[in-house]
């Protein structure tokens, strides 16, 4: 009884460390304050949204990147009822990027390079329908761009299993509670982030050096 006991708290202690969904640290500020209209937005969805947030925001001609929810239909969601399965909305990312600096097809090699777009309901440790994978589009020409980055994966033969990456269109960006907002660069010493977050971010930089921002290498 003693051993099974010693083996449930591991790991219940583990899981902690390791999902995205245990981390309930209350700090962090709101980041969206600034004036954003002149910027272009693509909104994606891969996974724990402080790890996409941060791989973007590392991305020259990425100004800023928000994390939120979209994909369902509840309105003003929280991460407690998102993280609970209900809603319909996946974990997800808006980002502003100045496109003359940053196409929107470079975006989709940023966001397909930052993950396993295989894996379906979820990225490493972080399981369920919240942590599925979605390009939102907004334009025609944004959904053909997605649909094409994907034939051209499937066909390179890299991946043992299809592409499960969704394509939808965006109908509503809900913001995310303040402290998640720049989770990573304001948590680093929290478990999941040096873990998770942290080596999945740094290995997305690894393929792609000459997209990154001075000083934002991981």
């Amino acid at each position: 009884m003693k051993y099974l006991l010693s083996a449930f708290c591991a790991l219940f202690i583990f899981a902690s460390f390791t999902s995205c969904a245990q981390q309930k640290k209350q700090s962090a500020v709101l980041t969206t304050s600034e004036n954003l209209t002149n910027y272009s937005k693509a909104t994606f969805a891969s996974g724990c949204f402080w790890c996409v947030e941060a791989a973007f925001e590392s991305v020259k001609g990425v100004k800023e990147a928000v994390s939120g929810y979209s994909g369902g239909a509840e309105k003003n969601p929280t991460y407690q009822e998102v993280g609970g399965g209900s809603t319909g909305h996946a974990e997800a990312v808006e980002v502003y990027y100045d496109p003359k600096v940053v196409s929107y097809e470079t975006l989709l090699k940023v966001y397909f390079g930052s993950m396993d777009p295989t894996q379906v309901n979820g990225q490493g440790p972080d399981r369920g329908k919240q942590y599925r994978s979605i390009v939102f589009y907004r334009t025609g020409n944004e959904k053909t761009a997605v649909e094409n980055s994907i034939k051209e994966l499937n066909a390179t033969g890299k991946y043992k299993s299809p592409i499960s990456v969704e394509v939808m269109p965006l109908t509503k960006f809900w913001e995310a509670e303040g402290y998640h907002q720049n989770y990573v660069k304001n948590n680093p010493n929290v478990p999941y982030v040096r873990g998770e977050s942290v080596p999945r971010i740094k290995r997305f930089q690894a393929q792609y050096p000459e997209l990154i921002k001075q000083g934002e290498k991981y």
